[in-house]
């Protein structure tokens, strides 16, 4: 079987939670007996084609981008070129680009789409892309959603309960390198040996302003690691609140953010609005038993932190709410230490990556078997 995935950005050009997602997919599929294709788009002067972790990546130039919607000339042929030796298309929603592709082609193959998240800040956009995604949500075999809380709360998947499934976001906790002795040392002298933890893009809803009134007056240290269109804007809010004790790291190595991971005392992962549609970073905390502390979105941040259990959740854009869970998860070490025990027990029970790799390896086969059943009913 030969399955290609579609989106704007993958690995190794850009390392955010989708681009993760497919890269987990891809290389525990290839393990499982699946050649994969990734194809993606990029602005850099790149090979065209790689090899990653045993599945191809390639990449088309990316022309221009309106609206975080990346755009490409050169993607027609080259996904048509691909998606014909395929037994299987796997497009990752949204990306309204990739919906034209997709009729431009005429592709005739199996399609699963991954629905990773609503449309939320694009409004007026929204309405003027609607018609062509519900055409295209309709002309797709089967969509995935990444958890129960999203199909619930998705106006849009609400409407196409008849061939939706839920297939959670998965991790290989094996694909994180751990850090050196030398590398947890120098983290630990340089921040202290307790600590709150933010990974992640930093984009606008992100809730990292809402984090950072939050902290104001508290004196425990708060490491922000990552880079994102927002970033400046919030360091010049901590210089004006005064905060001293928010450490902005930018984008590190994974050697250094697995080393913070395993050192924190709480991952903290304040998103307030829908476009947070899971939290690849909340789970990553999860995977290393770290308690966390989300806000209430109906996404899948409250799927992977229950409330309570595996940390806190707070009504999002509430920054007492949020500073007064901060205090009770500090005060409280032996609570805090439960629930990151029930967080990593959560992970392994929900969320590794061999459970999501086989839900889709069988949702490719019944496509592809329901594929060969129509083909032979219309010759007879």
């Amino acid at each position: 079987m030969r399955v290609l995935h579609f989106y704007k950005t993958a690995h190794p050009d850009t390392v955010g939670g989708i681009e993760q997602v497919i890269n987990q997919i891809a290389r525990g599929t290839v393990k499982l007996g699946v050649q994969t294709d990734v194809l993606s788009l990029t602005p850099h002067k790149v090979a065209r084609t790689i090899e990653l972790d045993g599945y191809m990546a390639h990449r088309a130039k990316l022309s221009f981008e309106i609206a975080s919607t990346g755009f490409s000339a050169s993607v027609f042929l080259r996904f048509y070129k691909l998606a014909q030796k395929a037994d299987v298309i796997h497009y990752h929603f949204p990306w309204p680009f990739m919906d034209l592709v997709h009729f431009a082609t005429r592709v005739k193959k199996p399609m699963v789409v991954t629905y990773h998240s609503d449309i939320v800040r694009q409004k007026k956009l929204l309405a003027l892309y609607r018609p062509l995604m519900n055409k295209f949500l309709s002309s797709v075999d089967h969509i995935v959603a990444t958890s129960p809380n999203y199909l619930a709360t998705s106006e849009v998947l609400q409407k196409t309960l008849d061939k939706v499934s839920v297939v959670p976001i998965g991790l290989d906790k094996a694909t994180y390198h751990l850090p050196s002795v030398e590398r947890l040392k120098y983290w630990s002298d340089k921040i202290g040996p307790k600590f709150l933890l933010f990974v992640g893009v930093i984009r606008y809803y992100k809730g990292l302003h809402i984090l950072l009134d939050a902290i104001k007056g508290l004196d425990y240290p708060l490491v922000i690691v990552g880079a994102g269109p927002t970033a400046q804007e919030l360091k010049e809010q901590a210089e004006s609140l005064g905060l001293r004790n928010v450490f902005f790291l930018g984008l590190l190595p994974e050697e250094d953010k697995v080393a913070l991971l395993t050192l924190c005392y709480a991952v903290v992962f304040p998103s307030h609005l829908r476009s947070e549609a899971f939290g690849v970073s909340l789970l990553e905390g999860a995977m290393f038993g770290k308690p966390m502390i989300s806000s209430e979105i109906g996404t899948g941040t409250t799927y992977i932190n229950i409330a309570d259990e595996t940390g806190l959740v707070v009504p999002p854009s509430d920054d007492v709410a949020l500073r007064n869970a901060l205090v009770y998860l500090w005060n409280n070490p032996e609570l805090a230490a439960t629930m990151g025990r029930n967080a990593e027990a959560r992970y392994w029970n929900y969320f590794t990556a061999d459970q999501m790799v086989e839900s889709y390896v069988d949702l490719y086969a019944k496509l592809v078997h329901k594929s060969k059943n129509k083909i032979v009913e219309i010759k007879k």
